[in-house]
């Protein structure tokens, strides 16, 4: 009797030892821990761009009537109505009684139409006379000058059953750079300077305006040869035989 009722007393502490003991080894969840899990998924969610399905915009319709054009009533003046319109638009509409009363002075003034405003008046103190130049210029100097024999000898030239004219030039030759060159031609060309003296005509070639302007030109004989020859002011250096020359 003795030995069941000991190996009972033993099961019944053994399973009592048991069921508390048990739940020591269970593991326990922490509230801290499943509260800032929590809050952090709602963080993170929050902090997503929410999409946008629709927009804030809803069309509606205009039921008041749109503003009347900014032109409507301008002056006639204007390029944009004609005088008729504009003096109606403007042109104040007064009950019977008052019109009949309003004097002259108290009515709008007609505007001018486009075409008289637009026409020039005289202004005025414009009849005071113009004051004269301050500047008076003097006569344009001579290209060039001609000697009587040398205008004797052109209009020989000319006396000729084929007249010839002169066109008077320089080129680049020489030792001291530039020499004259003349030649016979039938007709001037566009761009040549015509000198006339005496009537007779000289021309001058457009390139060498500039260094023979103010020259004189004269006829030379004697007993080697006939010649015309020039004299030059704007010569700075001139070779020793007197063919060639340089200007500044």
């Amino acid at each position: 009797m003795s030995l069941p009722r000991t190996t009972a007393a033993v099961a019944r502490s053994s399973s009592t030892l048991l069921r508390f003991a048990a739940p020591s080894f269970t593991p326990r969840r922490c509230p801290q821990c499943a509260r800032t899990f929590a809050s952090s998924i709602a963080y993170r969610q929050s902090a997503k761009r929410q999409m946008q399905t629709a927009t804030a915009y809803q069309p509606y319709s205009l039921h008041p009537q749109p503003p009347p054009p900014r032109n409507a009533g301008v002056p006639d003046t204007s390029i944009a109505g004609g005088a008729a319109e504009a003096n109606k638009a403007k042109t104040p509409q007064l009950p019977p009684q008052e019109h009949v009363a309003a004097t002259p002075s108290e009515q709008p003034n007609v505007s001018i139409p486009e075409g008289e405003a637009q026409k020039s008046q005289q202004a005025p103190g414009s009849s005071k006379p113009l004051r004269p130049r301050r500047y008076n210029f003097g006569p344009r100097k001579a290209t060039i000058k001609l000697s009587p024999s040398a205008v004797s000898h052109l209009r020989e030239l000319l006396e000729l059953p084929e007249p010839k004219l002169i066109r008077i030039g320089t080129r680049a030759k020489g030792c001291s750079g530039l020499a004259y060159h003349l030649e016979y031609v039938d007709k001037p060309s566009p761009l040549d300077e015509q000198v006339e003296q005496d009537g007779v005509k000289v021309l001058i070639d457009n390139k060498a305006l500039l260094n023979i302007i103010g020259s004189e030109m004269d006829w030379l004989e004697d007993k080697l040869n006939e010649r015309f020859i020039f004299k030059n002011p704007n010569i700075t250096e001139q070779c020793g035989c007197g063919e060639s020359f340089s200007v500044s």
